[in-house]
């Protein structure tokens, strides 16, 4: 008989219609491949971002630190608690936990300070923000990680990659510094740098989605609970930023501007650090919330944006004091 017939070309042990087939390692070097990709794109997005940060404005913030404080309790409290909160409701894997407690504690992205000027917001907090939740993610990631993790971590149900984690927040670092520094030394430039930063955030997305469904395909049949975490986690983010900052007495376009902030988180950032750090039997259950969070996040922005258009046109059309001039504190002009 000639096993030929039988099997495969590559067979490396053959008997009759017993055949040692070499396990296929495409999706390994496809892995190894997003993984050096992802991570590329990303330090691009933020060398990009840290060229949008003025050196002089973002230390007077640092002086007057009220805002940002407020912005840091947002992102580093309410957005990591709230996270907490629905996975424990939702009763979902202490896995999938750990992957909203880790968007939860990603800092905003460069999305966040383009919303903030359409909607009238102070564009120089918002860069700040980024900013400073940019760096501090560095040591409040793993601790949030280690507060509300701790239940599951104790019982042996899951282990944390801190290790894989931390490399990847530290890689952070120094793109936004180079990019703060060319932007301090070559303005002119670091204008450029921004836009094509925005184009690969934005292309950064698609790969995510798109290479990501080619290896992790069963990631997609995912429960209904998470779909319905990715809905409610954005939308309370920008709600609870909204009313946080008017309780803590910030004017109208200081709200707005902590909200957007709170609410969108860099999701680029969580799909980088989830690919780099879970095993690929892991990423099966978790890939695709990053991508989830992104769709919702955008559409409830997009909702809040025009609640605003529409709210401003009405106060115009009825020749009515906008509340933003009851404030005390003007609206900054920013070079945005």
């Amino acid at each position: 008989m000639d096993n030929s017939m039988v099997c495969l070309a590559n067979a490396t042990v053959c008997n009759g219609t017993s055949c040692l087939v070499p396990e296929s390692n495409f999706n390994a070097v496809l892995s190894t491949i997003l993984s050096a990709v992802l991570t590329i794109l990303l330090a691009l997005v933020m060398f990009s971002m840290g060229c949008n940060v003025e050196l002089k404005k973002f230390l007077g913030h640092i002086k007057r630190p009220w805002g940002i404080c407020v912005g840091f309790l947002c992102q580093f409290g309410i957005m990591p608690l709230t996270g907490f909160i629905l996975s424990v409701a939702f009763d979902i894997m202490p896995i999938q936990a750990v992957v909203v407690l880790i968007m939860g504690c990603c800092p905003g992205g460069t999305a966040s300070n383009i919303l903030a000027y359409w909607v009238d917001g102070d564009m120089d907090l918002s860069v700040s923000m980024t900013t400073c939740s940019t760096l501090l993610a560095l040591g409040m990631m793993p601790l949030c990680l280690l507060i509300y993790t701790k239940m599951w971590v104790d019982s042996g149900m899951i282990v944390i990659p801190y290790d894989n984690i931390g490399i990847s927040l530290v890689a952070l670092v120094v793109p936004v510094s180079l990019g703060m520094y060319v932007n301090h030394k070559w303005p002119q430039k670091a204008k450029i740098i921004l836009k094509i930063g925005s184009i690969t955030g934005a292309l950064l997305i698609v790969l995510i989605a798109v290479v990501g469904g080619v290896l992790y395909r069963s990631a997609w049949i995912i429960q209904p609970r998470l779909w319905i975490i990715g809905t409610i986690f954005p939308i309370a983010g920008y709600s609870l930023g909204f009313f946080l900052a008017r309780i803590a007495g910030q004017s109208w376009h200081r709200c707005r501007t902590v909200a957007l902030e709170t609410g969108m988180q860099n999701t680029q950032l969580c799909s980088t650090i989830v690919q780099l750090s879970f095993t690929p039997e892991e990423l099966n259950l978790i890939f695709t919330f990053p991508l989830i969070y992104s769709i919702f996040q955008i559409i409830a922005a997009a909702l809040f944006l025009a609640v605003y258009v529409v709210y401003k046109k009405y106060y115009r059309k009825n020749n009515v004091e906008f509340p933003e001039g009851r404030d005390n504190e003007p609206v900054p002009k920013s070079s945005f």
